[in-house]
């Protein structure tokens, strides 16, 4: 079972669509499954999808493998997160560089 834990508008595709509660979706799942096939299987025009998928809490896009017992978490193109602040490159720690930019409010340091 895939668990799809949807945002936003998104929120439409859940039995539970109140953002004050989460929306989530438990898919079977499927021996080939990529966040594509998942995001088809569950109606989601790929035109309302953001350039934030994750699978696991890493950075995924549409081709990206699912595994069963996956978490899969999906934001809709009016919903971008800022998550070169918020998620770092595989293999760099805490104290790794920050990229290049101002930061966004809140995380200077």
């Amino acid at each position: 079972m895939l668990h799809v834990h949807l945002y936003g508008k998104l929120r439409r595709f859940a039995a539970d669509a109140d953002p004050r509660s989460e929306s989530i979706v438990d898919v079977p799942h499927c021996p080939a499954d990529t966040v594509g096939s998942v995001i088809a299987r569950l109606g989601i025009p790929v035109e309302e999808l953001g350039a934030n998928l994750f699978v696991d809490g890493r950075y995924a896009d549409l081709a990206s493998p699912v595994e069963d017992e996956a978490r899969l978490g999906i934001f809709p193109d009016d919903m971008q997160l800022l998550y070169k602040w918020y998620f770092r490159p595989k293999g760099l720690g805490p104290k790794g560089p920050r990229p290049k930019g101002p930061s966004p409010k809140g995380t200077e340091g």
